[in-house]
Parts: C-alpha cells; structure tokens; sequence
C-alpha cells in the first residue's frame, strides 16, 4: 500500500502536487494509501484511546444511557454487539456514533434533517467529550488537505472540493471496538462493503483485521497506530466516472485481543449534488458497474443530492432507526447523556 507522506495543508502548490502524484497512483490501483507525517497530535489519540477503552469497558447497561434511538434522527450514540448490520447481516462489534455537534438553532436540525443534532456523551468517562470534539477538528483539517491533493491530481484547481462540495461538509466519526474472534469463526467485524461519500481517515491500534479486496484476492491491512489509512468512497467513484473506484473491504478481528478502530468520514455536503465531473470521457455503463460491485448497485445511477445518497445507505444498517418520522419537529438528539 502507497504511503503518500506528509499532507501539507499550508503548503505550495509545488508542495501539493507531489503528494497529489502519489494518490493519484493508489487511487488508480487500489483507492487506498497510508498517510505518515500527517500532524495530528499522537497524545490527543493516545487520549483518545485511552478514552475509549475506558468506556467499551463498561457493563452494556452503563453503556446503553447513550445509546443512538436516544438520539432519535440525529443517529448519534452507543450500539451493541450485533446492533450494526452490513447487508443484512449483524456486524461482530459495538461503537459510538459521533458527528459535527449540532446546536438546537442550526438550521438542518430546525428542519428536522437526519444525522444533524447533539452528539450524546457519557458521563464516564467525562473526558470523552472534549477528546472527540477536539478530534473532529483535527481530521476535518486533515481531511480538506487530502482533497485539496486529490483535487490537484485530478487536474482541478487546489480548492475545488471546498468549493463546489465541502464547503458545509457531512462529518462523521466512529469508535468501534471488536471483540476478539475465533479464527474459525463466519461472522465478521464488519462485512464486505464500501464506504459512501468522498474520503475516509482510519485511525488503528496495533491489532490487525482490516482486509481490502484486490484483483489478486484479499489482502490484510499491517496495523500502524502512527499512521493513516485513507480511503475514498462512493461520491469519488461517481466524481471521476469509474477512474476513481471506492475498494471493498472488511474487518475481522483475529488478534485475540480487544481491537479498537477510528474512521473518519469526511463527506460532500448534505444537499449537494455529486455530479461527474468534465474530466469524464464517457458516461459508465450503470449496467457494467452494478455487476461489479458488491452490493450490485450502481453509484452513477441514483439522481438527487448527497444526503438522499447517504440516508438510503445508512437506513439498511440501522432499519428501526431509519423507521422513525423525518422533518420538521422530529427528535434530533440531545446533549450529555447521564
């Protein structure tokens, strides 16, 4: 896997644009790569870790005071093992769902839009909260940087993505922990699957279990706590018309250890429209690449905005969630939980 090297947010253009060579060679191969030198305090995750492990490590009742139908459609908030599911079927994990906190006056949860509110925090342990906020910060920045080298490779000016899509991007954020799994066992962590919008920045502990499917079969992501590793999504396939392709992967947990995982989501803004961009010689075939897939849908086919996208994908993970009421007046979510 292509480690890009440092990300340079306040860089050249000169400076980009050797970053922006090298995803663009992991894009065109296996649309993932590994960032080192990325500048994200490794105390604030460390902090971070510890936070975490701290809380998975409670009884599921402790857990459950923030557990996400508390939430309502802002789907923030505690799952069990099992309560996650990818293609029907329950995923061999817990986690914490988090994303850009949402105050009561913001615009989208006055309208009642699903995945906008409060974030829900426990009360043990209390620095979770400014741990996680501060986290999203970090990535978000992260994260503009690595598009502002995607947009470069591509041949687009250096701020195109801040621009036209993620000016008001969807931010998500999730903690999941994986209990440790027999090496016989047919259930995994996470299904095979791909991931929906633009970008993702997984953060790792020292345990393996992440496998990304290649032409020449799976293969086993190594666990680097100081690295990244970045994958593009759905919305990048779509953008480039195929040249671009969001790789499948999964997650089984085989460590014999408690494995803890950090992925980032950094995504088009909720009503923006995600359209091939000119670069794109021919429309793809929807037919073609529906077959290809692994959910045999096509990413080029659905028309509207990307919130339409992400709500249909996101409600066959959750379904009893995605069953409650949308607009106006619906429950968006609450603050710290007790």
């Amino acid at each position: 896997m292509i480690d890009v090297g440092p990300i340079i947010s306040n860089g050249t253009d000169s400076d980009v644009r050797a970053v922006a060579a090298a995803i663009d060679e992991a894009c065109r191969d296996l649309g993932f790569f590994v960032i080192s030198g990325h500048g994200i305090d490794a105390q604030l995750r460390s902090d971070l870790d510890d936070a975490a492990r701290e809380f998975f490590a409670l009884p599921d009742e402790r857990k459950a005071a923030i557990a996400m139908p508390r939430a309502g459609i802002a789907w923030r908030g505690w799952f069990p093992v099992g309560g996650e599911l990818t293609s029907g079927r329950p995923d061999q994990k817990e986690g914490i769902y988090f994303g850009q906190e949402h105050g009561a006056d913001h615009p989208g949860v006055k309208a009642g839009r699903p995945l906008h509110g409060a974030n829900l925090f426990p009360q043990q342990p209390q620095r979770l909260r400014p741990l996680v906020l501060d986290y999203l910060d970090a990535l978000t920045t992260l994260g503009q940087g690595v598009l502002e080298a995607v947009a470069l490779a591509l041949g687009l000016p250096r701020g195109w993505f801040r621009t036209n899509l993620t000016d008001d991007p969807v931010v998500l954020f999730r903690i999941f922990h994986y209990p440790p799994a027999p090496p016989t066992a047919d259930d995994w962590g996470v299904g095979e699957h791909t991931d929906y919008g633009l970008l993702t920045l997984l953060g790792q502990d020292d345990n393996a279990g992440l496998q990304v499917r290649t032409t020449n079969g799976w293969v086993d992501v190594p666990p680097d706590a100081d690295t990244f590793v970045c994958n593009i999504g759905d919305m990048l396939e779509r953008l480039t018309g195929g040249r671009y392709r969001s790789t499948p992967h999964r997650v089984r947990n085989t460590s014999g250890a408690e494995r803890l995982s950090y992925p980032f989501f950094l995504d088009p803004s909720w009503d923006a429209a995600v359209d091939r961009l000119p670069i794109v010689e021919r429309p793809p075939d929807d037919d073609e690449t529906a077959a290809q897939r692994w959910d045999h849908a096509s990413v080029h086919g659905f028309s509207g905005t990307y919130g339409d996208y992400l709500l249909q994908k996101v409600s066959k993970v959750f379904p009893e969630l995605a069953a409650q009421p949308t607009g106006a007046g619906s429950k968006a979510g609450t603050a710290t939980a007790s």
